[in-house]
């Protein structure tokens, strides 16, 4: 089986698509369980809240297939979005709180991401103008 850059790029967006989807879906699923209430101490969940939220951020952007800013934004917005529906669904649950401080990790870890993306942008942008160069 021969994998094109293209092909590549087609799973990896598909693989980009599938993580948008699931880290909510786990997120409002697996947070609803009697195992959530304090699954990760402090301070150590605002950690993994920065990780889930750029994690999250990168897929939404990526699976976004938009371009420039508008795929950052897309990603950080959408983000953010989980994150307070997240931190909403928390106030009807038992032994869960919302709280101001997991949503500006949520915010922090969407930024993040956004980096990662705006990184990965420019470093695509490097090597499509460096392979045009050598081709000629």
């Amino acid at each position: 089986m021969v994998f094109s850059l293209g092909r590549v790029q087609r799973i990896a967006r598909w693989l980009a698509v599938l993580l948008a989807l699931s880290i909510p879906l786990a997120l409002w699923v697996g947070g609803a369980q009697p195992f959530a209430v304090g699954l990760v101490p402090a301070p150590w969940d605002k950690l993994a809240h920065m990780a889930v939220y750029a994690v999250l951020s990168c897929a939404i952007g990526f699976a976004s297939r938009r371009h420039g800013p508008s795929a950052m934004l897309f990603g950080f917005a959408g983000a953010l979005l989980v994150g307070l529906v997240d931190e909403a669904s928390q106030m009807r649950l038992p032994g869960r709180t919302a709280e101001i401080d997991d949503l500006v990790a949520d915010a922090a870890g969407a930024a993040l991401g956004t980096v990662v993306l705006a990184v990965r942008m420019q470093l695509r942008a490097w090597v499509a103008a460096h392979v045009e160069v050598e081709r000629h």
